[in-house]
């Protein structure tokens, strides 16, 4: 599953913030329009590598691992450059001819540095929080196309670029520009929406791996405790939602997230599926479904658990009607165009894999997990039968 092989030598990609992060606290990065990548742990890798083909339609597909390194310019300016050199995609978003979709291209076009970084979020987040939990960004001043034009409006959701300062804050902090990194590659699973509406849910009654410290496991144990991960074994941890009336995306973040009851979990769930208009009640038969074939996929997994993992829930917020746009096939075949996957899986344990000293093996499925599964869809199907 390894990429195809590597370009000629000179052939570097600037790595951006992913602009679609609406989660996680590890920095995503766009390496190009199908493809993103984030800092290399050993265990992720072990499970993409060893994935069951069960489960395969249910996580990005492993791309490969390229090498990353910081650079600074004279005036001080941050950026990752990746060397493409044990597998990739077979497209690269190189530095010779970085263009591609103006939403990747933002943080370059408006030079984000480390300073022009930490000003944005002292100016835009008062307070110690770093982030306001319930937030409509758009950017129409920062977007033009190659002739000058703006573009029709769209809002990027800011918690990428607060991953993306942090990580450049602990590289610059610890390493010298020469230190190389491993990055994993990854399908970009929102590539194909136009306007990508995003659930990220942290699943599990537990979220500990099995070589957290004991401060580490006793911090998990509360949070889980004091959110919606115990009662529900599911809690969300970061939203953008694509709000027709105003062209922006509402998005909240995890520490909203962490704060929810059962029923404004529940009021949450709604919130996601409301574009500011309507409720899209036509997505929720086919989210159902596929939570359900997920569902039946996890209970077969023996010796898995996938302590501090994510499920996304996507859809897109450009609604098409069957047949308007000639240029979009799939319109007609999937008219809901949704999608379900699992990612994060720093912490995840399986049988046989190199998850440290003080990994154990557990036996059949993550019962957490299949809790979180279970309610999730019981909630959903709860809003299609108006209840």
């Amino acid at each position: 599953m390894v990429g195809q092989s590597p370009p000629e030598a000179s052939a570097a990609v600037l790595l951006q913030p992913f602009v679609h992060q609406v989660g996680g606290h590890s920095s995503m990065l766009t390496y190009d329009e199908h493809t993103v990548c984030k800092p290399l742990v050993s265990q992720e890798l072990s499970f993409y590598q060893s994935l069951p083909l069960a489960m395969r339609q249910f996580t990005p597909q492993y791309k490969g691992i390229v090498s990353v390194h910081l650079k600074k310019d004279s005036l001080g300016n941050l950026t990752l450059i990746a060397s493409p050199s044990l597998g990739q995609p077979e497209s690269c978003g190189r530095l010779d001819n970085a263009t591609g979709d103006p939403a990747a291209s933002l943080w370059h076009k408006c030079k984000w540095s480390h300073t022009q970084v930490t000003k944005s979020f002292k100016d835009s987040c008062p307070g110690k929080m770093l982030l306001r939990t319930d937030l409509q960004y758009h950017t129409d001043s920062l977007l033009e196309d190659a002739n000058g034009k703006q573009p029709e409006r769209k809002s990027y959701n800011p918690w990428g670029l607060h991953c993306h300062r942090q990580h450049l804050n602990r590289m610059s902090s610890k390493h010298n520009e020469n230190k190389l990194h491993q990055f994993l590659l990854l399908e970009n699973v929102v590539s194909k929406y136009s306007y990508p509406c995003i659930l990220d849910l942290k699943m599990g009654t537990r979220q500990h791996g099995d070589d957290a410290s004991e401060e580490k496991k006793a911090r998990h144990i509360r949070k889980c405790e004091q959110s919606t991960s115990a009662s529900l074994g599911v809690r969300i941890c970061g939203m953008q939602v694509y709000q027709a009336d105003t062209g922006h995306f509402l998005c909240k973040d995890k520490y909203y997230g962490r704060r929810l009851s059962p029923e404004g979990f529940r009021q949450s769930l709604r919130q996601f599926l409301c574009n500011g208009k309507q409720l899209r009640t036509e997505l929720l038969e086919p989210i159902i479904l596929r939570l359900k074939a997920l569902l039946a996929v996890i209970r077969k997994q023996s010796s898995y658990r996938f302590y501090s993992s994510s499920l996304l829930i996507i859809y897109d917020g450009q609604e098409h009607k069957e047949g308007a746009d000639h240029r979009l096939p799939f319109a007609k075949a999937h008219p809901c165009r949704v999608d379900v996957r699992m990612i994060d899986f720093a912490h995840t344990t399986f049988k046989g894999s190199k998850s440290g000293p003080n990994s154990t093996p557990h036996d059949g499925p993550d019962h957490g997990y299949i809790f979180g599964l279970e309610n999730l869809i019981k909630i959903l199907q709860n809003l299609s039968e108006g209840k």
